[in-house]
């Protein structure tokens, strides 16, 4: 997969540079007998690690479908996304504890020239490396890049804070670099728990976005013989697998072998344009009785306006059993489905006692 190959080579970019970065140090300190830049370049080497967990990541997400995991192996990605992001919120609370132990007990580090061109090299060089990768998650929809790009920046930003309190230290003799460096840890442990968010949404099962529902939506009107589109359920294997389900409206002659082709070849059209594994149901629209179309007028009038109830669809009647046929969606509020339900029937059976009620209760898993 092209979407794979470009995040493996992100990567590659990103431990390229962490390692020449962490020999440059290496060298400047050894050359300067500098025990604080030689253990700079062991970080380096750490960071290069985020980076090789997204290569990992990405290689094992590509395995095929198994017997154990018939949907692949695609949400290991935000496993990997998960690690890297529990890697960025160790290194805010790592850095936090530090400067929390500068402030309680300054310290006046001696600062040289060399050490300076050390450190302004490494901001240079991790600001370009994390805009690169951050970019390309975004790009690619990776949340281990983005994470990743995210832990190369904040690295750029606590060398920045040891730059800056280093040259206030040097012209006016005030060490900052407690305070300085407790408020880039803070926010760094902020977006860590942020960077966490958006993977565990996704193993947890997130709500897909209103424009995809519009757009499937659209996809599925498109086709002759649709009258409406509902119940879209979708779940995520990885972020290039969705399988799901929705239901359609047709009118009530049409064909069982126009039905099969229908859901055929609306099911086609949602993987060609989504990559959606869609199994497609059918709702039958009432047409042939003006008896059905009055009950159905007067029912979801009633339904429409019945507390509790955000919508209704799918309505049918089936005469010769007698039954009234049709979802219900209540608001997010009810906390007592079977009780809402129970109710609704109560006060439909008064006016139509001689029909018996089947009311499917739906959740709004797609709509805004």
């Amino acid at each position: 997969m092209e979407r794979n190959r470009e995040i493996i080579r992100t990567s590659v970019v990103g431990i390229a540079a962490n390692l020449l970065l962490a020999a440059f140090k290496a060298v400047v300190g050894a050359v300067a007998g500098s025990i604080a830049i030689i253990m700079d370049a062991v970080n380096n080497l750490s960071d290069a690690l985020s980076s090789g967990i997204t290569i990992l990541g990405t290689k094992l997400s590509e395995r095929p479908a198994d017997r154990m995991h018939p949907f692949g192996h695609g949400r290991v990605e935000y496993f990997s996304a998960i690690v890297i992001s529990v890697i960025v919120l160790a290194a805010g609370i790592s850095s936090l504890v530090e400067s929390l132990q500068k402030v309680l007990h300054p310290v006046h580090p001696d600062y040289t020239t060399l050490t300076l061109v050390v450190v302004s090299v490494a901001i240079v060089v991790k600001l370009v490396l994390g805009r690169y990768v951050k970019m390309q998650g975004q790009k690619l929809k990776s949340d281990a890049l983005k994470a990743s790009g995210a832990d190369a920046l904040f690295d750029a930003l606590i060398t920045l804070a040891t730059l800056v309190s280093a040259i206030i230290m040097l012209v006016w003799d005030v060490s900052i670099d407690g305070i300085l460096g407790t408020a880039i840890s803070l926010v760094i442990i902020k977006s860590g728990v942020d960077m966490l968010k958006s993977p565990v949404n996704e193993l947890l099962g997130c709500r897909i976005s209103g424009e995809l529902v519009r757009r499937i939506k659209e996809e599925v009107m498109a086709f002759e013989g649709v009258n409406g589109v509902f119940d879209i359920i979708l779940h995520t294997y990885g972020p290039d697998t969705m399988i799901g389900s929705l239901h359609v409206s047709v009118l009530d002659t049409t064909s069982a072998s126009a039905i099969h082709l229908l859901g055929r070849r609306i099911s086609e059209c949602l993987y060609s344009r989504f990559g959606i594994i869609a199994t497609v149901g059918f709702y039958a629209i009432n047409t042939s009785d003006t008896t059905i179309a009055r009950i159905q007028h007067d029912v979801m009038k009633r339904v429409f306006g019945y507390p509790g109830i955000r919508s209704a669809h799918g309505f049918f009647v089936d005469r010769p059993g007698k039954a009234i046929i049709f979802d219900i969606m209540p608001d997010y509020e009810v906390k007592d489905d079977a009780a809402l339900c129970a109710s609704l029937v109560a006060s439909l059976k008064a006016d139509y006692p001689d029909y018996s009620f089947d009311i499917a209760i739906d959740h709004n898993y797609s709509e805004e």
